[in-house]
């Protein structure tokens, strides 16, 4: 198939050709297509109503634990992947659930490190719920790591962000690690 010149797929053609690959292969064919179409979905972050109600007197530690999340390394743009834990301790308000994840994927489908999705998930909830605190950990194998350098399979990464009582109480703290590290 042929595509115009200087479209993303054309380019990604001319990628698959500087790699050696036969462009003309049935397999091939409609690929540069299929990967602009998959690369656009998922970069996408999807923009979501972050629903929050009054507390109402919940004081204590609201946890989800194993959120699937899907990355794109920004250094090597091979995926990295996982799952996610995060807890709050309301002040004011509480959030939807479904929020927890959607904002996990919100920063995870993009070019990204873990590091970075860990940090802007925890201040993200923060800020929208004035909580008393947050807690954010991510669990995930880097196919970077896997595939390519150094090639270690079967190794995770994991990344905290500890803010407000989780950071400053070792009680609190302790009890959210005490929780994942039960997973």
């Amino acid at each position: 198939m042929e595509y115009t010149i200087n479209t993303p797929e054309w380019h990604f053609q001319q990628i698959l050709k500087y790699l050696g690959e036969d462009i003309r292969r049935e397999g091939l064919k409609e690929t540069p297509k299929r990967y602009i179409k998959f690369m656009r979905e998922f970069l996408e972050p999807k923009e979501f109503n972050f629903t929050t109600f009054d507390a109402e007197g919940t004081d204590e530690m609201i946890m989800q634990m194993n959120i699937p999340f899907y990355s794109i390394c920004e250094h090597h743009t091979a995926p990295f992947f996982g799952v996610g834990s995060i807890a709050y301790i309301p002040q004011d308000k509480i959030v939807g659930l479904s929020k927890l994840a959607r904002t996990l994927d919100f920063y995870a489908n993009r070019f990204q490190n873990q590091e970075r999705i860990t940090t802007q998930v925890a201040e993200r909830l923060m800020n929208e719920l004035n909580a008393k605190g947050v807690a954010v950990s991510l669990k995930a194998q880097h196919l970077c790591m896997c595939m390519r350098g150094v090639k270690k399979h079967d190794t995770w990464t994991i990344t905290n962000k500890l803010l407000g009582v989780f950071k400053d109480d070792d009680k609190t703290r302790n009890e959210f690690l005490n929780h994942i590290n039960r997973i």
